[in-house]
C-alpha cells in the first residue's frame, strides 16, 4: 500500500523531533520536553510505521532496540588503525613530550587540545552518506569487533547525521557509564540479589558487548566523540585544528566533552592537568587521567607515528590511589605458561574505583626485596586497569607472628618439579604437558602450524575440549572422534571431520616439528631444528646430559638445563610415550646441516612484508645458506631484512646501526642459495 504523502511527512517530522530530543536528553543533559510526551511522539512513529511498513527505514528512533540477537561478533578491520597513546604519570614526561615536539617541529612553543581521559571502551562509528552504517570496537587497534547493533541503542549516538556530513565519515569515540546510571544499576541489581558490577568500565563494556541488544539497552551507556578516522571529505575543506575538528563534531550532532580546551605551552598543559585533577570528582563520568594533542592537524601529521601510538599525543595518567590493608595469606598461581607467580591474598580494601581482595607480588625477588609477610599491614596501589600491586610493607605495623613467604618446590596445580634457571627472576612448573594451568596453551602451541599443524584446532576448539575434560594431553587429541567433536557447541559434522582428518595428517612429521611441538621453553623452531639436526634421534635427545647439548649450536648453559630438565620430568616423557603410541612418528635420519655456505655464521631478523617473498620462504633461503633467523635485534644481528610496515624491529635496527636490507638485496645476497 502506497504511503499518504502527508503520513511520509509526519513520519519524517516525528523521527527528527525525536532524535532532537534525544539529543538534548542524553547529550546536552537539558530535556525540553516530559517523558511521558517524549513517549507519546514515540508511540505514534510506531503506530505509523506499524500500519505503513516502508516507512520504518533502519535509522529510525524506533529501531534502536529492536536489533535480533547476535550468534557472535564478526570481525570488522579499521581503514585507519585506533592506535594507542603513550602514558605519562609525571611532570618530568609531559615535560619531554612537548620538548620532543618543539625540537622535533623547530618552535618555541605550541598550542594543545586537551580534554579529559575517559575511562571507558574506545569505539569506531562509520557513517555512509549522513547514515550510521557500522560500529566497532577497538579491539587490537587494526581490527575489532562488530557492535552495530548494540551501538544504535546508545540514544546519545545519531543514527542520521545533517545532510552536509562528509560521504564517508569515521568517527571515533569512547563508549562509557555515567556515574549517576551506574549507581542506578547497582543499586537495581542488588535489590534483585544480583553482583554488582565493580566499575562503570566494567559495567560499559560488558554492556557494549552483549549479543542482544536489548541488553545493551538496558545498560543506558553514554558517548564521547573525539577525533574521526577515515573521512571522504569530498569538496568541503575538513578542519585544520583539534579544537576546530570537535567544534564541526558538535555542530554533526555528535556528544563532545565540555570540559575541553586549548592551552599554549607545557605551562598550559600541567595547569589544565591540575584543574581538571582537582574537579575529578565532580564530573558526570570517571576519567583516568588527561590527553594532550597537538591542536594543529598539519603539524599531528609531520610528528607522525612511533611503533603503536602518535608522537603528537600523550595521554597523563593521575596518580595511583593507594590504601593500607593486611596481609591474610601468600599463595602462588601457576600462568599459561608455567610461570609461578606468588600472589598476596589481602583483606579486602576499596582503591582505585575497586574492592581488592588480591594483589600481584610478581616473583620471589620482589616478596624478599620489599620483606612482604603474611600478617603484615601493606600498602596496596592500583591506578586505571593495572593489576593491584602491593608497593610496601609497614614495618612498624608487624605482629610478632609474621611468617615468611617459602617458594613452593612442587607445582601446586600437577605436582611437578618447580625450577628456577639461572639469570630468570620467574620460577616455573616443568610439567608443560601435563599440567592443567599449562594445558590450553600447551595444545595450542603442539596443534600451531608451524608445529603440528593441526588445522582446526584454534582457541575456541581447545577450550571446549579442555573445559569439557575430553583432552588432558596433547595424546588425547589422537583418540578424538567426528561423533564426540560433532557434539560441540558450533562444530558441525563436517568441520568435525575436516578436524579428524587434519590431526590423522599430523601423525606423520619431522622430528624437529615434534621437537618445537613439546613446547620446551626457549625452544623455538630453529633451535629444534638444530636439535634434530644434532641428535637425530629423539630418544638421544632425551637421555641427553647438559654437556652433549652444549655442543649444539647456539645452546647455551640456561638453555641447556631447561631442555634437560623438561626432559628429567617423568609426565614428560610419558604423554611423549602416548604420542608415540598413537601413531606420532617421523624419520629418524638427520637430515644434511647446511653446508658452510654463503650465510654460515650470520644472524638475520625479519620484519615487516617483503613485495614477493613470504617470512618462511626468506627464512627457508636463509637458513639453506648457512645463517640463523632470530626472533629480536641485538648487537649480534648481521642484518635486518625490512619490508612494509616493519614496526619497531626497524628502529631497533637504526638505533643499533645493525645493516637494513630491503628484498632487492636480500635476493641479491641469497643468490645462487639452492
Amino acid at each position: 500500500m502506497a504511503v499518504p504523502p502527508k503520513v511520509a511527512s509526519r513520519a519524517a517530522k516525528l523521527r527528527a523531533e525525536i532524535e532532537a530530543h534525544n539529543h538534548a536528553y542524553y547529550v546536552l543533559d537539558a530535556p525540553t520536553i516530559s517523558d511521558a510526551q517524549f513517549d507519546q511522539l514515540f508511540r505514534e512513529l510506531e503506530s505509523l510505521e506499524r500500519d505503513y511498513p516502508e516507512l520504518a527505514t533502519a535509522d529510525s528512533p524506533t529501531h534502536r532496540v529492536s536489533g535480533e540477537p547476535a550468534s557472535e561478533f564478526e570481525t570488522v578491520t579499521h581503514r585507519v588503525p585506533m592506535l594507542s597513546l603513550s602514558n605519562a604519570f609525571a611532570d618530568e614526561e609531559a615535560e619531554a613530550f612537548d620538548r620532543r615536539a618543539r625540537e622535533s617541529l623547530g618552535v618555541k612553543a605550541l598550542d594543545y587540545a586537551v580534554e579529559p581521559k575517559f575511562d571507558g571502551l574506545a569505539v569506531s562509528i562509520v557513517y555512509e552518506r549522513g547514515r550510521m552504517s557500522v560500529g566497532a570496537t577497538r579491539g587490537d587497534g587494526y581490527s575489532g569487533e562488530n557492535v552495530t547493533g548494540n551501538l544504535k541503542t546508545v540514544r546519545a549516538i545519531p543514527l542520521q547525521l545533517p545532510r552536509q556530513a562528509p560521504v564517508y565519515f569515521e568517527v571515533r569515540g569512547e563508549v562509557l557509564m555515567l556515574k549517576r546510571d551506574f549507581a542506578a544499576l547497582n543499586a537495581a541489581l542488588t535489590e534483585k540479589g544480583g553482583r554488582a558490577f565493580v566499575n562503570p568500565r566494567n559495567a560499559a563494556a560488558g554492556g557494549l558487548r552483549q549479543l542482544d541488544p536489548k541488553m545493551t539497552a538496558a545498560r543506558r551507556l553514554t558517548f564521547f566523540a573525539y577525533g574521526v578516522g577515515a573521512v571522504e571529505w569530498g569538496d568541503e575543506p575538513p578542519p585544520t585544528t583539534q579544537d576546530a575538528l570537535l567544534d564541526y563534531l558538535a555542530a554533526l550532532r555528535l556528544p563532545v566533552t565540555t570540559q575541553r580546551a586549548v592551552v599554549r605551552g607545557l605551562d598550559g598543559l600541567l595547569g589544565y592537568y591540575r584543574s581538571i585533577a582537582g574537579r575529578r570528582a565532580e564530573l558526570p563520568f570517571e576519567i583516568d587521567g588527561v590527553v594532550y594533542k597537538l591542536n594543529d592537524l598539519g603539524l599531528q601529521q609531520r610528528l607522525g607515528f612511533v611503533s603503536r601510538a602518535p608522537r603528537f599525543a600523550l595521554a597523563h595518567k593521575f596518580p595511583a590511589e593507594e590504601m593500607p590493608t593486611e596481609v591474610l595469606g601468600i599463595e602462588v598461581q601457576v600462568g599459561r605458561t608455567g610461570a609461578i607467580t606468588p600472589v598476596a591474598r589481602l583483606k579486602a580494601v576499596f582503591v582505585g574505583g575497586v574492592t581488592v581482595t588480591s594483589a600481584t607480588l610478581h616473583n620471589e625477588d620482589e616478596v624478599r626485596r620489599k620483606d612482604i609477610r603474611i600478617g603484615d599491614t601493606a600498602i596496596v596501589r592500583r591506578a586505571g586497569d593495572v593489576i593491584p600491586e602491593v608497593v610496601r610493607v609497614i614495618v612498624d605495623k608487624r605482629p610478632k607472628g609474621a611468617r615468611e613467604f617459602v617458594m613452593p618446590t612442587r607445582c601446586p596445580e600437577c605436582g611437578s618439579k618447580v625450577v628456577r634457571l639461572p639469570d630468570e627472576a620467574i620460577a616455573r612448573c616443568t610439567g608443560g604437558l601435563v599440567c592443567p594451568a599449562q594445558r590450553k596453551q600447551a595444545l595450542l602451541h603442539f596443534a600451531s602450524r608451524r608445529a603440528m599443524d593441526i588445522e582446526g584446532m584454534g582457541d575456541k576448539l581447545v577450550d571446549q575440549l579442555v573445559d569439557a575434560g575430553i583432552v588432558h594431553t596433547p595424546a588425547d587429541l589422537y583418540k578424538l572422534g567426528v561423533a564426540a567433536l560433532a557434539e560441540l557447541e558450533r562444530m558441525a559434522e563436517k568441520s568435525a571431520a575436516n578436524v579428524v582428518t587434519a590431526i590423522e595428517r599430523s601423525r606423520k612429521t619431522t622430528l624437529a616439528r615434534f621437537i618445537f611441538a613439546l613446547g620446551i621453553r626457549h625452544v623455538g623452531e630453529t633451535t629444534a631444528k638444530d636439535l634434530a639436526l644434532h641428535f637425530g634421534k629423539l630418544d638421544d635427545l632425551i637421555s641427553a646430559d647438559e654437556a652433549a647439548l652444549l655442543e649444539v649450536r647456539d645452546v647455551g648453559p640456561v638453555l641447556a638445563q631447561g631442555i634437560r630438565q623438561f626432559f628429567a620430568e617423568a609426565h614428560n616423557r610419558e604423554v611423549i610415550a602416548q604420542l608415540r603410541a598413537a601413531g606420532v612418528h617421523w624419520s629418524e635420519e638427520a637430515p644434511r646441516r647446511a653446508a658452510k655456505g654463503p650465510l654460515a655464521g650470520l644472524t638475520f631478523v625479519l620484519t615487516g612484508s617483503l613485495p614477493t617473498l613470504s617470512r618462511d620462504e626468506a627464512k627457508d633461503l636463509i637458513e639453506r645458506g648457512g645463517g640463523k633467523v632470530a626472533g629480536s635485534v641485538s648487537k649480534k644481528t648481521s642484518y635486518v631484512v625490512a619490508g612494509a610496515d616493519p614496526g619497531s624491529k626497524l628502529a631497533r635496527a637504526e638505533e643499533l646501526q645493525v645493516p637494513v636490507l630491503d628484498e632487492q638485496q636480500f635476493r641479491k645476497l641469497t643468490h645462487g642459495i639452492r
